[in-house]
């Protein structure tokens, strides 16, 4: 009697991680959402390539920011009532964005979106982790899962509900949240409150460790890359329809599924961590680089955006797993400050290519992604002990 009750508890545990993880993969769908549609949006607000990726710029700054103090929030309210709190916020600014007339309205909607996600985002890995207790490596795996396949699904909806009106990928975000809102609130149990309360700048605080920092650093540089190809390389897709956007960004996220679940662990096991990072962060540079050749040569633009993806996947998972294994830190404080750093990269991206791209050339803004990503490299050179410590440490 007691194993069955025990059997039907796990079992209820892992359907309440499931569905946590479902509604992260929706989450994540976000990010690539409007990939699609930039184009679509830019010509029927009257929109420049600068003012359309300011869509990426808001709601990756709100992220950043507000993901510093979810910590605070989640240690006082619970882990559920958090995760509810960010898939209400994310179904009311979605909504409200495909309702826009403007794009400042717009950008304004994406930003409040932001909140939500942070809410959401930030809490969903702890959460999973405290219904499997004691298998925290098959949370992360199934985080991971999530993250991937939301970052390859979320252009690939975008394009098709793109078809119809740049609004419909909004709307259809609203929906799917709420329904992983109602999910939650009939399906999650309530998880207890941590004993230890988070202060409110303890995400700020956590910033004075010096790995911290310098990963975060190397995380920000990454980024800027990251968002300059995800946010501004659809412009170079000329001809392409939301749809066929879509399908590239699609092809794109699969292959960073696929690294980052499968391939990333293996290769570090085989090659070391510092050997294998280093390399993705090579060939990643030479993708954008193609990139910027591709605003002459039309068929390298979807080719160097697919083949990316795989790069990406790798430097996500490793630089992911040193952040989140920096001795000293409680986990979800760790995450929400390194989160900060690397979201603040990608908020500041997309403008600046967009900028770069109207005042100067559009292969120019690759090239400038190019030379930032380029000394994340230097930086992880010089802070190599960091990734040769994390791998003497997991050997011991």
């Amino acid at each position: 009697m007691e194993n069955q009750i025990e059997i039907q508890e796990q079992t209820k545990g892992k359907n309440s991680a499931f569905i946590v993880a479902a509604t992260c993969m929706i989450a994540f769908m976000g990010v690539g959402l409007v990939d699609p549609i930039l184009k679509t949006i830019a010509a029927q607000l009257n929109a420049t390539p600068a003012e359309t990726t300011l869509l990426f710029t808001s709601y990756m700054l709100v992220t950043g920011v507000v993901m510093l103090f979810t910590g605070f929030l989640s240690s006082r309210i619970g882990l559920k009532k958090t995760l509810m709190a960010g898939l209400l916020i994310i179904v009311v600014f979605s909504a409200l964005g495909g309702f826009s007339d403007t794009i400042g309205a717009l950008i304004g909607f994406r930003a409040g979106w932001g909140v939500g996600n942070a809410l959401f985002v930030s809490t969903a890995l702890a959460t999973i982790v405290s219904i499997l207790v004691g298998n925290t490596e098959k949370a992360i795996m199934m985080y991971e899962a999530a993250l991937g396949c939301g970052m390859a699904v979320g252009p690939l909806v975008g394009g098709i509900l793109g078809s119809g009106s740049w609004r419909y990928p909004f709307f259809g975000v609203a929906v799917l949240m709420f329904c992983g809102f109602a999910a939650l609130a009939l399906l999650l149990p309530e998880t207890e409150k941590p004993k230890k309360k988070v202060g409110f700048w303890e995400g700020v605080k956590a910033l004075s460790n010096h790995k911290l920092r310098s990963v975060g650093l190397i995380a920000l540089l990454y980024n800027f890359g990251f968002f300059t190809l995800l946010a501004y390389a659809p412009f170079l897709l000329v001809g392409y329809t939301e749809l066929e956007v879509g399908f590239v960004f699609f092809g794109w996220g699969v292959l960073l599924a696929i690294a980052s679940i499968f391939v990333a662990p293996a290769l570090e096991k085989k090659f070391t961590t510092y050997r294998t990072i280093l390399t993705a962060f090579i060939f990643f540079i030479i993708c954008l680089v193609l990139l910027g050749f591709g605003a002459s040569v039309q068929i390298l633009v979807p080719i160097s955006i697919i083949l990316a993806g795989f790069f990406q996947g790798i430097i996500n998972t490793l630089l992911t797993t040193i952040a989140m294994e920096i001795p000293g830190l409680q986990r979800n404080v760790a995450s929400s400050s390194y989160s900060f750093v690397r979201f603040f990269g990608g908020a500041l991206a997309p403008f600046i290519a967009g900028l770069i791209g109207e005042h100067v050339g559009e292969s120019y803004a690759f090239y400038f992604a190019g030379v930032i990503v380029l000394i994340s490299v230097i930086c992880i050179i010089y802070h190599r002990q960091y990734f040769i410590t994390n791998e003497v440490e997991g050997q011991e």
